[in-house]
């Protein structure tokens, strides 16, 4: 949870050092015995907690756009393929939650299963979209603004044509791109735990509005290093579309563009492994 104090300097470093009180204070209100050690990413703390016997998890969350219409999300998910809402105080950037198994996770689990249980969640958690969640049109429309200027700020190391690539999708994707539909837009193979209703379940949802081709990627730069070069990255990016029923040129586009997004955005948060996983996605896919 540092990167929030680093990303979003005192304020973010002010919100850290007032955690323990939140969640004190979400406790009491909620009626909630803390049943466990807590979690965190990048963004949030979970701290598994009982409401009466109920095993749940409280999580609070840094409140930024991609965060701050998860409530909202998960209550229209309402459960189907997706943890569990059961209470949200977004004021607090608070959520209750059913409690999953998370020492058990898609990514564990041998590849043609995680591809095709993540495939199909792609698919099944596109639905109706409510009308304030950010959408990818958006996206698309202030990457094609923004890339040439992010780039040369970093000295250029997207190449020319690569950059004129991304551009293109962008440009297309911006005008083409639905905005009725529901999704998530870091489901990746961490983000999907076992579950008692279902075998497996999303967490952490970064709800966007848009086509589901753009929630390929996460599940191409997850498990990376298992992919064998250009033949094995493109035959996994088949096996999702497959899998979740997309168009393939969407979903190349829609890799392409984010992967030299992500790729200057690790570059800016001093992660250049990362930043290589991107770059080597978005040169195999040009």
């Amino acid at each position: 949870m540092n990167t929030i104090g680093a990303l979003a300097g005192e304020p973010g470093r002010r919100w850290i050092a007032s955690l323990p009180g939140l969640v004190e204070a979400l406790c009491a209100d909620w009626s909630l015995t803390i049943d466990g050690a807590p979690m965190h990413g990048f963004v949030a703390l979970a701290v598994p907690v009982l409401r009466g016997d109920e095993r749940c998890v409280l999580k609070t969350s840094w409140m930024d756009s991609e965060t701050e219409h998860e409530g909202l999300a998960l209550s229209i998910w309402d459960g189907r393929g997706a943890v569990r809402l059961l209470a949200e105080d977004p004021a607090r950037g608070a959520l209750l939650l059913e409690r999953l198994d998370h020492t058990r996770s898609l990514h564990a689990a041998p590849a043609a299963e995680a591809v095709e249980v993540a495939g199909g969640l792609l698919r099944r958690l596109a639905v109706p979209a409510p009308p304030p969640v950010r959408s990818c049109r958006d996206y698309a429309l202030r990457q094609a603004g923004e890339l040439p200027a992010a780039n040369a700020a970093l000295g250029g190391p997207v190449p020319a044509r690569l950059l004129d690539a991304a551009l293109a999708c962008a440009r297309e994707l911006g005008e083409s791109a639905d905005t009725a539909l529901l999704l998530s837009q870091d489901l990746h193979y961490d983000n999907v735990l076992r579950g008692e209703r279902e075998p497996w379940l999303m967490i952490d949802p970064k709800p966007i509005s848009g086509d589901p081709e753009f929630g390929v990627i996460p599940l191409l730069w997850n498990r990376f290093n298992e992919l064998d070069g250009e033949r094995g990255l493109r035959e996994r990016l088949a096996a999702l579309v497959d899998a979740a029923e997309l168009d393939p040129e969407r979903a190349r586009a829609w890799t392409l563009l984010r992967a030299v997004d992500n790729w200057l955005w690790e570059l800016n948060a001093a992660d250049p492994r990362q930043a290589q996983v991107c770059a080597t996605i978005a040169v195999l896919l040009r």
